[in-house]
């Protein structure tokens, strides 16, 4: 079931399969949200939760105990229950059952709250530990954005600015693994221009992120900003190998396992530990121009 929220400058619509944003489409009619497209990437904006992007042989070890997990957790098949709703907010909610403690052994309750504010769409997430040990846990968020953003423009005519920053791309192995190297990655005056080839050896993961990044084009009107204080890690990608008209800009917590190490849930060092009893909450948000 769709939901729809609007004020004067966007209108959105989020799926309760997945809690997944469908639609950020501006009252000019610019859509701004990538639409899915099985030729490139069917998703738009999948939720990610209790754990971000891979672990290696989908298995993770917690007091002992081996757990098996998919790709970002279990936030992006879920089916979430709307709990509150109104013209420009809807939060959805999904919360610890049997199916989901097979794979995550923690009682817990996960919120997402979309709301307007002018031109910028906030994502509020809320994990609450139901549980009374500590949990162990990341998240985040993974929209992708259409680029081109209007008629007439080009993927490449687009490039990422970035606030001023010292950032560090984390090495991947081939197989998308975390190999623990990171390197500086300079940028150009700021920027660091699109095009298709980047990809090829699939994400770009950067640390050491000033607080937002933008998405735009000399030769257009239209741009998108990713706003997450919060969070330190910031993924981009679009389907390698391709030429694909989009590029998901992804605010997470944590980074994936490392090649060839099934991870200690307690001992991965850059998981959100949250107390028993305790909630954790953040924010990242998009602003569209």
């Amino acid at each position: 079931m769709l939901y729809h929220i609007r004020n004067e400058h966007l209108q959105v619509s989020v799926s309760a399969a997945g809690a997944e944003l469908m639609s950020i489409k501006g009252v000019d009619g610019t859509e701004y949200l990538w639409q899915g497209d099985s030729a490139y990437w069917s998703d738009r904006a999948p939720n990610i939760f209790p754990y971000v992007a891979r672990l290696t042989k989908g298995s993770y070890t917690y007091q002992g105990k081996t757990y098996h997990l998919p790709i970002h957790g279990f936030a992006p098949t879920a089916l979430f229950t709307v709990t509150e709703e109104s013209a420009d907010a809807v939060t959805f909610s999904l919360e610890s059952c049997p199916e989901f403690y097979e794979m995550y052994p923690f009682n817990f309750r996960f919120s997402i709250r979309y709301h307007l504010e002018g031109s910028t769409l906030h994502v509020e997430l809320k994990v609450e530990n139901l549980d009374n040990k500590a949990m162990f846990f990341g998240l985040g968020g993974h929209p992708g954005i259409n680029a081109p953003l209007e008629e007439g423009l080009g993927f490449e005519d687009y490039y990422l600015q970035f606030p001023p920053c010292s950032p560090r791309r984390v090495e991947f192995t081939p197989a998308c693994f975390i190999t623990g190297r990171e390197d500086p990655f300079p940028l150009e005056n700021g920027k660091l221009p699109l095009h298709h080839d980047m990809f090829n050896d699939d994400a770009i993961v950067l640390k050491g992120m000033a607080d937002r990044v933008t998405l735009r084009s000399d030769k257009g009107q239209r741009a998108v900003t990713l706003i997450a204080p919060d969070l330190p890690v910031y993924g981009f990608w679009h389907m390698p190998k391709t030429d694909a008209p989009y590029i998901c800009l992804e605010p997470w917590s944590s980074l994936p396992s490392r090649q060839d190490v099934v991870e200690d849930l307690e001992t991965q060092p850059d998981l959100i530990r949250l107390e028993a009893g305790k909630t954790y909450m953040t924010t990242w948000s998009l602003q569209c121009l």
